[in-house]
């Protein structure tokens, strides 16, 4: 049996916790984070993070067993969520605990509320809310703007850990357009 190296590509500006673990063919984007515990796997196909994504603590992201897992640009992929064989859009809000199965396609500017569970080839437009078990589309709205403010937070909190700063002061979220002036 022939063995094939683990070909990992990390832009230069993305940051990845110690503790996660990667391993197959796997591509993460410019100023883009990796949180602590993710785990992503891809024996075959290949796992593609776009720039300015974080994947967040405990995440599980694997290939299906045809197809593999892309996630676009200024998304938030948040915490115990799992991500296997499937398509996700620029702009987008991956609820805590969703699962997102094999050949599903989330477009922009979407939410998955979290505790979803998107079926295998599930297919929701852009603009879509989306919620259930099995999920469905609940509303359209553009929720572009709103993720990708969630996703810029995440970019700044991910250069901080960069440096060992753990905590935003005031002034840093204020300068950052977090807090009022």
């Amino acid at each position: 049996m022939s063995s094939q190296e683990d070909s990992i590509n990390i832009d230069n500006t993305a940051w990845v916790h110690e503790t996660a673990l990667l391993f197959g063919h796997i591509s993460i984007g410019a100023d883009s984070s990796v949180w602590p515990h993710v785990v992503m796997r891809s024996e075959m196909f290949h796992i593609a993070i776009g720039a300015r994504t974080n994947i967040q603590d405990f995440v599980m992201i694997h290939v299906g067993g045809g197809t593999p897992t892309i996630v676009g640009d200024d998304c938030s992929i948040t915490h115990h969520a799992t991500l296997h064989g499937c398509t996700i859009g620029d702009k987008c809000l991956i609820g805590i605990n969703a699962t997102i199965m094999d050949g599903a396609t989330i477009g922009n500017n979407c939410i998955v509320a979290g505790h979803s569970i998107v079926t295998e080839g599930s297919v929701f437009p852009d603009n879509s809310i989306i919620a259930g078990s099995p999920a469905k589309l609940v509303k359209e709205r553009d929720s572009g703007k709103a993720n990708a403010m969630n996703a810029a937070f995440y970019t700044q909190n991910a250069k901080n850990y960069a440096k060992g700063v753990h905590r935003f002061s005031e002034d840093d979220l204020r300068a950052a357009g977090f807090l009022p002036e």
